[in-house]
């Protein structure tokens, strides 16, 4: 399983990637480890707003993509309601491969 994420930073931004261990990924980004992010060295994390599961590497790599791709008033709206992952991107990623998960409780 793979995971694409969002991550709600302190200047309000958010950050969005993906990872193969969600929770070491989640520990990495919130407690600044080496391995965190630059992006979220700089731009101090919050909370998680979303995540999604995929079968493999490519999948979530190209949600993580296109996710990246949309507008800020877009990816709140995503945030929002995963219906919207259909609306924003569904000529783009084929929607079935994902399954959006309850929040995780890391931060």
């Amino acid at each position: 399983m793979y995971y694409t994420y969002m991550i709600r930073c302190k200047d309000n931004s958010i950050y969005t990637g993906m990872t193969k261990d969600i929770e070491r990924r989640m520990r990495e980004h919130f407690a600044k480890t080496e391995k965190c992010a630059k992006y979220t060295l700089k731009h101090t994390p919050l909370k998680v707003e979303a995540i999604w599961r995929s079968l493999d590497r490519s999948q979530a790599s190209k949600l993580e993509y296109h996710i990246k791709s949309l507008k800020k008033d877009e990816k709140e709206s995503l945030i929002k309601n995963n219906k919207n992952l259909e609306k924003f991107l569904g000529e783009k990623i084929e929607i079935d491969n994902y399954t959006r998960l309850e929040k995780l409780n890391l931060a």
